[in-house]
Formats: C-alpha cells, sequence, structure tokens
C-alpha cells in the first residue's frame, strides 16, 4: 500500500523553509500531497490558483509530489484520499508547543499520525507572515521564496 502523507497550510505564500519540510518527508513516504486550505474568513495576499500555481511550479519535477486544495478539517481531507500521515514543518520549541495541541486532537478524532520535520537552520527566521510583509512594502521574496517571480508576476 502507497504511504501518503498530507502536508497542509495556506501557503501564503510558500517559501524555502516549507520546501525543505517536503524535501525531508520525501525521504519517507510515497507520497506527499501540499493540501491548500481554503478558509473563506481570511484575507490573502496571494489568491488560491495564484498559490497552487506557484507551488506546482516548484514540484513539477518531482512524481511523488501533487498540490490539492481542500476545505473542511485536514483529517477528513486525510481519509478522503487514503493519507495516513500529516506532515508539520518546525522551526524552534514555540512550534512544537502549538503543533503539538493539535496533533494530539487530530489524533484523537481520527487516528492519523502528526509527523514532525525540523527545517535547516538558515530557515528558522523564515515565516509567511514576514514574507508577504516583505513584498507588501516593496522588497524582494527571492531570498525566501523559490520561484518567486511566478507568485509576484501572477499577483
Amino acid at each position: 500500500m502507497k504511504r501518503i502523507a498530507v502536508f497542509p497550510g495556506s501557503f501564503d505564500p510558500f517559501t524555502k523553509g516549507h520546501e525543505c519540510i517536503i524535501d525531508k518527508a520525501l525521504k519517507l513516504v510515497d507520497e506527499v500531497v501540499i493540501a491548500i486550505g481554503q478558509n473563506t474568513s481570511k484575507n490573502y495576499l496571494f489568491d488560491l490558483a495564484n498559490r497552487k500555481n506557484h507551488i506546482e511550479s516548484i514540484f513539477k519535477d518531482h512524481p511523488k509530489v501533487r498540490v490539492q486544495e481542500f476545505s473542511g478539517l485536514t483529517v477528513e481531507f486525510c481519509k478522503s484520499i487514503n493519507a495516513e500521515f500529516i506532515v508539520r514543518g518546525l522551526r524552534d520549541s514555540k512550534d512544537f508547543g502549538y503543533e503539538r495541541s493539535i496533533a494530539q486532537m487530530n489524533y484523537e478524532i481520527s487516528g492519523i499520525e502528526s509527523v514532525f520535520f525540523m527545517t535547516v537552520p538558515e530557515f528558522t527566521a523564515i515565516n509567511s507572515t514576514i514574507v508577504r510583509e516583505i513584498h507588501k512594502s516593496g522588497g524582494s521574496i527571492a531570498a525566501f521564496v523559490t520561484n518567486a517571480d511566478i507568485l509576484v508576476n501572477e499577483v
């Protein structure tokens, strides 16, 4: 049976830190589904189609990665595609505390395990909120986002 992991998030935008987590997860599973959550109450800088296109451009040569949109509970999406694992990235202990609580709740309601990967040290300072602020202020995000030109040229 194929071992599928889901890496959920809003990915507004998908950073090099996210990319690092996918690279690590691919060493342990047969397929990673990057699941872009839809939250109608959230105001995104980059629209859903743009975010999906951007992520697909990064992994176009990776047959073990696919990108899908979803809404609702992450664990329900996981069940719908027969995923056994939820992948989460950690930068520091603060991330772990937050992610641990979500992982425990997800496991309790679904039995789906969460797997945590630490990003490499050079990406620990990167987070989507800061990257969005840099972009909104007219700065270049190319150091933090692979194929940033694809993302920003579609806005």
